[in-house]
């Protein structure tokens, strides 16, 4: 059987597929159909149109996804590939012409030991392949809403304005599977604690946690196991991966933290290279050229 079309091939094109990615459509859409290929009986033109059509078709829903028009305000994060722990950082704004503009400095930053794998957030949720999952070590790619911010101090610092929750004793962020509470925030009578309060309390004390940035990964709603407890925080060592964060230097955190504003809609995007020239356009990220600085070294 011969492979995809000249305009099937355009049609794919145009849609960020590559080539390995238009063979397996191509099959798909063969074996979707009731009857062998060589069965059709339409015109060599008409087969095009008809192959194409289904191919639009098909991706359509997934193609017309894009960052809501209410998000001012986008944290980017690019990592070479799906297995890297290390990457780069940028903060943009998107002004009242809609283009996006680099607020900051490109800021190293620390993700899963493992690397990456797609989350369930804004975008990414139904996209193939490798899935996050609790404690698999990876960091969760697609795109995802900001929450609150967690700290022990008092106040957040000076500038910020942001909704924030000083951290007590009574505080828990439940990574226990079988509990109904599952990657949500929870905090308990301290004279009655439940029973698996011990081992849920959120660390007290630890200067990596100063500030937890929720990164809403799988909390709309929560499925179990699916990854849980995912925050921007302080990096424990300038080589040292993490469980599933996006960690930095503390002074380039309390720069975010205080860059972050509740009315701009903030989210979080992450994604190895590779994906990001994929979804740029579709997603409405900010064009290849303004995200050079954290692009991987020689692209």
């Amino acid at each position: 059987m011969r492979g995809p079309s000249t305009a099937l091939r355009k049609a794919s094109a145009a849609l960020g597929m590559t080539r390995s990615e238009r063979w397996v459509k191509w099959g798909s859409l063969l074996r979707g159909l009731d009857c062998d290929a060589g069965c059709l009986q339409f015109t060599r033109m008409g087969r095009k149109l008809f192959l194409c059509a289904l191919l639009l078709a098909a991706f359509a829903p997934f193609h017309a996804r894009a960052l809501d028009s209410n998000v001012k305000q986008l944290i980017v994060s690019i990592a070479p590939d799906w297995n890297s722990m290390t990457g780069r950082m940028q903060m943009f704004e998107r002004g009242k012409d809609g283009k996006w503009k680099a607020v900051s400095k490109p800021i190293p930053v620390l993700f899963g030991k493992n690397g990456l794998a797609w989350g369930r957030g804004v975008l990414g949720t139904d996209e193939q392949g490798l899935r996050k999952v609790e404690h698999d070590g990876r960091a969760p790619a697609g795109v995802f809403k900001i929450g609150k911010i967690y700290t022990y101090d008092a106040k957040l610092p000076e500038g910020a304005d942001y909704p924030c929750h000083t951290v007590t004793g009574a505080d828990a962020w439940v990574d226990d599977v079988t509990l109904p509470e599952y990657n949500t925030f929870v905090t308990v009578d301290p004279k009655s604690p439940p029973p698996w309060f011990e081992k849920q309390k959120m660390r007290l004390g630890d200067f990596a946690y100063r500030w937890l940035v929720d990164i809403r990964h799988n909390e709309d709603p929560p499925v179990p196991g699916q990854g849980s407890a995912i925050f921007f925080h302080i990096r424990r060592g300038v080589t040292r991966p993490t469980g599933g964060c996006t960690t930095m230097a503390e002074e380039n955190l309390e720069s975010l933290v205080k860059w972050l504003r509740a009315d701009a809609h903030p989210e979080y995007v992450l994604l190895p290279w590779g994906e990001y020239q994929r979804k740029q356009e579709a997603w409405g990220l900010p064009p290849l050229e303004d995200v050079a600085d954290i692009a991987p070294a020689g692209h």
